[in-house]
């Protein structure tokens, strides 16, 4: 049989044709022929009658094709053709699949990063497919299930800080007796409206809460009236949480992390209690100080003991010259959202162009100490100039890194409590049309390959056994009752 190349405007679908194509399944096939091709000739009779191929016909009419294939059936009679529109659908429903083979050729697929939309299964089947006995169920939403028992949370792009298992893991970290906020605060020169709003809602707590003992008192004022962690002047804290999955996931158990904008104790704390060597960059010395004697406080012997050098960053290439870093992580101060201290040698305190300048040069220099085939990750958000528009803080991130010849490997969303949010952003929107921010932009990169550096990590231990004696000694002893955690 001949192949015709027939105008599209001429082909007739059958009218009483049984089988329905809603949108996403033209989309499919729409998207399959523009990949693989029109492999599949539409079949038709004398008249340019279609007898089987609708769904093609209905994806080239979107893909804008002017013709299509065709094959003319001229020997079929009228029974024949309504009969054999039918049975050329069910015929195909009645095959089956070879499961075992089916999964191993998806998953090659995938590892040569061919787009697994483009086979027609939909996410429930692929993921049954690839993961097995792992797949997503419900309960992974909330951290429980076969991903998260392996990786603490399912690694997909959005994290979601507000759930009940985060913010029972974040209490137990700051139960640890972490304190980031201490050598701020009181030295921080300029804060948002929206922190200052935060801090009053947090001395109200406080307030609340006399009759607590001491380390009681410490819990509740660090966890404000919504249990978020933020300390009482309303800067910003370091999700434990979140540092603890990066530590975890992109770097290696005994390796070296390297931050050159240490700010609060969380990174450093986190890291010695998971095995990892820290050493971090800070340029007040009361910051240092601070973080110095919480770590006395908090890590034990047999840990390793966190290193802050008090200096600015942008001679971290001199500082720590003899350093090679398995993984570099840091959240930079967002340009001048607050502004830490008067040093001119603080970068909060610089007008964009300049930051930005100093920005890029700190991040090449820290990334050349960092060891090949390894990963970085910097958490960071957006930030408004005095007109009110964005600086593209991310983007510039994304650039500076790759300028520092490291490419953009990974990005995730951090869903964020929503704190006062609520109670300024109908207000702010009215206005402004500004959209209230929830989130902040996980940016990992990786020096060298890939597939290198997650070898260099190893396997992903997610072992809560040492994690919950910890929470357990902390709840101890602030007369806390403990209660194990359901999810990992």
């Amino acid at each position: 049989m001949q192949v015709e190349h027939i105008e599209l405007a001429t082909v007739i679908p059958f009218a009483k044709n049984s089988r329905i194509h809603n949108d996403a399944q033209v989309a499919q096939i729409a998207a399959s022929i523009r990949e693989f091709g029109f492999t599949n000739p539409v079949l038709i009779d004398e008249a340019n009658g279609i007898i089987a191929g609708h769904g093609r016909v209905l994806a080239a009419r979107k893909l804008k094709l002017t013709e299509v294939p065709c094959i003319r059936l001229v020997h079929l009679t009228d029974a024949q053709k309504r009969a054999y529109v039918i049975a050329d659908n069910k015929l195909a429903l009645n095959a089956g699949w070879d499961e075992d083979l089916l999964a191993l050729e998806i998953k090659d697929l995938q590892g040569m990063d061919f787009d697994l939309d483009l086979l027609g299964f939909d996410t429930g089947e692929l993921d049954e497919l690839l993961f097995g006995d792992e797949q997503l169920t419900e309960g992974q939403a909330n951290g429980s299930g076969k991903l998260s028992d392996k990786f603490l949370i399912a690694p997909f792009s959005v994290l979601n800080a507000r759930e009940g298992w985060w913010q029972e893991r974040k209490r137990a970290w700051i139960a640890m007796g972490i304190e980031s906020e201490k050598g701020r605060g009181d030295n921080l020169l300029q804060f948002s409206e929206a922190a200052k709003l935060q801090s009053v809602r947090q001395r109200r707590r406080s307030a609340q809460i006399g009759g607590m003992n001491k380390k009681n008192a410490k819990i509740g004022k660090t966890f404000g009236a919504e249990g978020n962690a933020s300390d009482q002047t309303g800067t910003s804290i370091f999700d434990p949480v979140l540092c603890e999955l990066s530590y975890r996931w992109f770097s290696p158990a005994g390796g070296v992390i390297l931050d050159p904008f240490a700010g609060g104790s969380v990174r450093g704390i986190v890291a010695a209690k998971l095995g990892r060597q820290y050493i971090g960059g800070e340029l007040r010395r009361e910051q240092v100080d601070a973080n110095r004697e919480q770590a006395d406080s908090i890590i034990k012997d047999s840990e390793p003991i966190p290193v802050w050098h008090c200096g600015d960053s942008r001679n971290i290439d001199k500082v720590c010259k003899d350093v090679q870093a398995d993984f570099v992580y840091s959240c930079p101060p967002y340009a001048d959202l607050e502004v830490y201290s008067d040093d001119p040698a603080d970068l909060s305190s610089l007008p964009y162009e300049e930051f930005r300048a100093a920005y890029f040069e700190i991040i090449k220099k820290t990334c050349g100490l960092l060891k090949n085939d390894r990963f970085a990750c910097f958490v960071v958000g957006e930030v408004r100039d005095k007109k009110g528009n964005y600086y593209d803080f991310v983007g510039d991130t994304v650039q500076a890194f790759r300028d520092a010849g490291l490419a953009y490997y990974n990005e995730a969303i951090l869903v964020t409590a929503v704190g006062s949010l609520p109670i300024r952003a109908g207000k702010q929107f009215s206005a402004s049309r500004k959209l209230g921010k929830t989130h902040q932009n996980v940016l990992i990169f990786v020096k060298g390959d890939g597939k290198k550096a997650a070898q260099a990590c190893g396997e992903v231990e997610i072992s809560d056994e040492a994690f919950q004696l910890l929470q357990r000694e902390s709840l101890n002893e602030c007369g806390l009752p403990y209660r194990p955690e359901g999810h990992a």
